[in-house]
């Protein structure tokens, strides 16, 4: 079995209601964090998980709305542990230098703590490693493969495909779609995909919000990679516009359009179960 929470579902823009995109993984022991936007340990907390309770914090690419919060996950992970626990940050070739950046941030209040908890005496340890596909991380239940994805001009980025027992679950960040992903998720139970309404963006009077359909997939592309791969349930996350109660049907209507199969979409904290 393998469980899916939607932590965060918001867009870049703030959101009394919706985090940023970040998605947790449970599967047998292993829970992994599918991006960290922002509000993700509030949103963790609401379900049992915590920094400390992380296998892994995985990336699919390092715009800011993807890792408003990894320093917060960095932090807390590190003050709530009571002997070195590295904590593995898996992401694209980028994610060092900002991992880097991060701690370079964070030396101030590292000084602080150190120098007040005398049980304290090491500085946040993390354990990055930049893929680009392939196995990129693997416990005794689960093993994770990357695969490239198109989000042009951000470059490089990645999907992951979390696998345990006979089950697999796709996470895909923000791309348009792509052989390389239709292949990273060919025979997945699950795919967890973002996804726009190009309907609304197109003809919003500003150009700038016109400008994200270049580089992101809408619900009907969402739908038909889905389809492609033959994935059994599809689940929406990241919307932009966000979601609302009267838009939701409209959503709806247009994946079912291109996927026959279940789909999920809904608020912070919904759960998919893969059984």
């Amino acid at each position: 079995m393998i469980e899916i929470t939607l932590l965060g579902t918001g867009s870049p823009l703030p959101d009394p209601d919706r985090a940023g995109p970040s998605t947790l993984i449970r599967a047998g022991s292993t829970t992994l964090l599918i991006d960290a936007g922002r509000g993700v340990l509030m949103r963790a907390a609401a379900v049992g998980a915590s920094a400390a309770s992380l296998d892994a914090v995985l990336l699919t690419h390092l715009h800011s709305d993807h890792i408003t919060d990894l320093s917060d996950v960095i932090t807390s992970r590190w003050v709530t542990s009571f002997q070195p626990a590295p904590l593995t940050i898996v992401g694209p070739s980028g994610t060092s230098e900002v991992v880097d950046g991060l701690l370079a941030a964070l030396a101030p209040d590292i000084r602080y703590r150190i120098a007040h908890h005398a049980d304290l005496t090491w500085t946040p340890p993390v354990d990055v490693h930049e893929v680009t596909e392939g196995v990129c991380l693997k416990t005794p239940e689960v093993t994770v493969l990357a695969g490239p994805t198109d989000h042009r001009p951000v470059s490089p980025t990645i999907a992951f495909r979390v696998e345990h027992g006979e089950r697999s679950v796709v996470a895909a960040g923000d791309t348009v779609p792509c052989e390389s992903l239709d292949a990273l998720c060919l025979g997945a139970d699950a795919i967890v995909h973002t996804a726009l309404r190009t309907d609304l963006l197109e003809a919003a009077p500003l150009q700038r919000l016109q400008d994200v359909c270049e580089y992101h997939s809408s619900v009907e592309q969402v739908a038909q990679t889905a389809a492609r791969a033959g994935a059994a349930t599809l689940v929406l996350t990241h919307y932009v516009p966000a979601l609302t109660p009267d838009s939701e049907p409209e959503w709806r209507r247009r994946a079912a359009a291109h996927f026959a199969g279940r789909l999920e979409l809904g608020d912070d904290l919904h759960q998919v179960v893969i059984p």
